[in-house]
């Protein structure tokens, strides 16, 4: 049976995650609602990045097998009937053993802060009306990427079996009225980046040393990191794959 990958984009601030979950509206729930609707039969769709309620993202995936073509143009009448939040961007034949999850090499997310009310941010990124120390955000920022081992980053309650992460790139950035912290990591744990950014900010407003930030990773069981940062402020950029994923 042949499989697809499917790209969508969605503002995740009205529903409970990407991930389907029983009496609950997720993208998941919505995209398999569509498909529904448009082909008259149920597909079974697999996430790759699972992005927790109220995170957006620019680019995610599913794959899916199915019984018949799946063609580009379906695409307009799929788009038509989903939520005006949620667009899907292509599908893309690929081979039979190609998946979604375990073939992402790695995850790009990006968390937006602004520090001047502003009606037209308020739903897309975390408002921060204090002073902060720059040159503290750029030390914890490299501080991330030289560490490993992320069990104080991460929710309770999760089911991985291990919590340690690559992480390749960890920078703060300037754009335009926004600060944003970018990071690429070949996996991340639940809560990870929100917990990164909210932690890195209690040290850029003196409210945590940069010793007891480094003890969120040198001592995880005694130190614990702060999770306040909104959801709203986290979007996934992109999840990138093998060159090859894609060529059947």
């Amino acid at each position: 049976m042949p499989r697809y990958f499917l790209e969508l984009a969605y503002k995740g601030e009205r529903y409970s995650g990407f991930q389907v979950q029983e009496n609950a509206v997720t993208v998941q729930s919505e995209v398999q609602k569509a498909f529904q609707v448009f082909y008259r039969k149920e597909v079974e769709l697999t996430g790759s990045s699972r992005t927790d309620a109220g995170v957006h993202a620019l680019q995610n995936y599913f794959h899916f097998d199915w019984d018949g073509e799946v063609l580009e143009k379906h695409l307009y009448n799929i788009n038509a009937i989903l939520p005006g939040d949620i667009v899907l961007r292509s599908v893309k034949q690929v081979a039979p053993e190609a998946h979604s999850r375990f073939n992402a090499t790695s995850r790009e997310y990006k968390y937006y802060i602004y520090f001047e009310k502003n009606p037209f941010l308020e739903d897309r990124a975390w408002f921060f009306p204090y002073k902060l120390d720059l040159e503290l955000l750029h030390q914890t920022a490299a501080i991330i990427k030289s560490n490993t081992h992320f069990l104080s980053f991460s929710r309770q309650n999760t089911q991985v079996k291990t919590f340690d992460c690559t992480i390749m790139e960890s920078y703060w950035i300037q754009e335009q009225e926004m600060l944003v912290y970018n990071v690429k990591a070949n996996r991340f744990v639940r809560g990870m980046v929100r917990a990164l950014v909210s932690s890195m900010m209690q040290v850029a407003r003196g409210n945590r040393s940069i010793t007891d930030f480094q003890r969120l990773f040198t001592d995880p069981k005694q130190a614990s990191a702060d999770f306040s940062a909104p959801a709203k402020g986290l979007f996934l950029c992109k999840v990138n794959y093998p060159d090859a994923q894609f060529s059947k």
